[in-house]
């Protein structure tokens, strides 16, 4: 981050455990702190007043509250704050209610790190173009518009498709490949011998494509019945 300052994280959610994971999540990925987690209406207030963070991180449900709500007031607030929903909440008019209302992403849970890490980074991305952006002028030019937005124009020079760091198109077009031609679920282990590549390299292109839903995951047992995760192309 320019000036060394972090992204200020604010966790909403009322399930301890689950908030726990996404403080480890945060914790491994450079450029963010997390700097409160709330369970409540009220601890979630009282918290963005007092901390005003930068990012929410925020789930639908809770005891006494509704979080579309809650995200509704932030975005009715003069100070800036964005929200990633990380929800088990997955009727789609609440999907579309929090996309209208300008949720910067929509993560359904169980969250996998690489879809969560994938989020940040673009998030990190976005905010630091905006800062910088904003200490350069008060007016910006449609092209400084599309990256902010993460549009994909075609035609424009130095375009480039966004993918998370560590992530080869080229690779990430082998794998696909592999999966295609396959009538079964490959493990990522048979996938990492296909295309020449460690089977944690193979792993991460895997969750990159579950995270995008191009392919899906499903658990098979092997002769000794320990369960292996395997990836296949949609059906």
């Amino acid at each position: 981050m320019k000036g060394n300052r972090e992204i200020e994280v604010l966790i909403v959610e009322d399930d301890f455990r689950v908030a726990e994971i996404q403080k480890r999540f945060l914790e491994q990925i450079e450029g963010f702190q997390t700097v409160g987690i709330a369970a409540s209406n009220l601890e979630a207030k009282t918290l963005i007043e007092i901390m005003q963070p930068d990012l929410l991180l925020l789930d639908v449900y809770f005891p006494d509250m509704n979080g579309l709500d809650l995200l509704k007031e932030t975005k009715q607030q003069t100070k800036q704050m964005d929200v990633i929903m990380i929800t088990a909440t997955k009727e789609i008019h609440k999907v579309q209610e929090a996309i209208s209302i300008g949720v910067f992403d929509y993560i359904i849970k169980p969250v996998v790190f690489e879809r969560f890490k994938q989020s940040l980074l673009r998030y990190k991305d976005y905010h630091t173009n905006l800062t910088q952006l904003g200490k350069e002028s008060l007016h910006v030019t449609q092209q400084q518009v599309d990256k902010l937005l993460r549009k994909e124009i075609v035609g424009l020079p130095n375009e480039k498709t966004y993918l998370p760091k560590g992530i080869d198109p080229l690779t990430l077009e082998k794998v696909l490949e592999v999966l295609s031609r396959e009538n079964r679920g490959l493990t990522a282990e048979l996938v990492a011998k296909e295309i020449g590549v460690s089977r944690t390299t193979a792993r991460r292109y895997l969750e990159h494509l579950v995270s995008e839903e191009k392919i899906e995951a499903d658990l098979a047992y092997g002769t000794v019945g320990r369960p292996e995760r395997v990836y296949l192309v949609h059906s």
